[in-house]
């Protein structure tokens, strides 16, 4: 029996260059949903919960037009002080963004969800805590001017393969979480399905 298509319903490049270096053949749908309305509907659910449900929610719009597929479905999101993050809408947003998270522990969740023919078979989520240094406005300008657009795609306001590392001075988690997917969590689940070899 052949193993089930795979489908990661995202549009983002290092969820598809995790699973690419990982030698997991798949095909990328971005999955068209909105997630401020999910999560208004969330309300104060805890921040593993909102990641959750939007992975699921996106693996769930292309199952629906996928019929037999495997649907892989991921989302990060960040706290830091109490307070939830979205992607910066705007250069100046990304700068208050980095502003507030300066001398802080910013809090990444980041999950992930199989749906096949619109239900889900497996979600799990991770954490990953990332400890900011102090950000002069030198710093803050001169980061911007290298990485924006590009970061206005990224929850947090950073890559951590690029020079988004120097935000940081110490990380408590897993790589692949903080790049946005727990691909550790995923493989194994992959397997399972019977999408990878044991």
């Amino acid at each position: 029996m052949s193993a089930a298509r795979l489908i990661l319903a995202s549009a983002s490049a290092s969820r598809r260059a995790m699973l690419q270096a990982a030698g997991v053949a798949h095909e990328a749908i971005p999955a068209a949903i909105d997630e401020r309305a999910c999560e208004a509907r969330l309300g104060a659910a805890p921040p593993a919960e909102v990641a959750l449900a939007l992975a699921e929610a996106k693996a769930a719009a292309i199952s629906a037009a996928h019929p037999g597929a495997l649907v892989l479905g991921s989302d990060s999101l960040v706290v830091c002080k109490h307070r939830r993050f979205d992607k910066p809408k705007s250069r100046a947003e990304a700068a208050e963004h980095l502003r507030f998270f300066a001398g802080a522990v910013m809090e990444l969740h980041s999950s992930a969800a199989l749906v096949k023919d619109g239900v889900c078979i497996w979600r799990h989520a991770s954490l990953a805590r990332l400890h900011v240094r102090p950000l002069s406005e030198a710093f803050i300008e001169d980061y911007l001017a290298r990485e924006w657009p590009a970061i206005g795609q990224t929850v947090g306001a950073f890559r951590i393969e690029g020079p988004g590392v120097q935000l940081f001075s110490r990380i408590e988690g897993d790589h692949f979480t903080v790049l946005g997917m727990p691909l550790i969590a995923v493989l194994e689940a992959l397997r399972e399905e019977g999408v990878l070899l044991a």
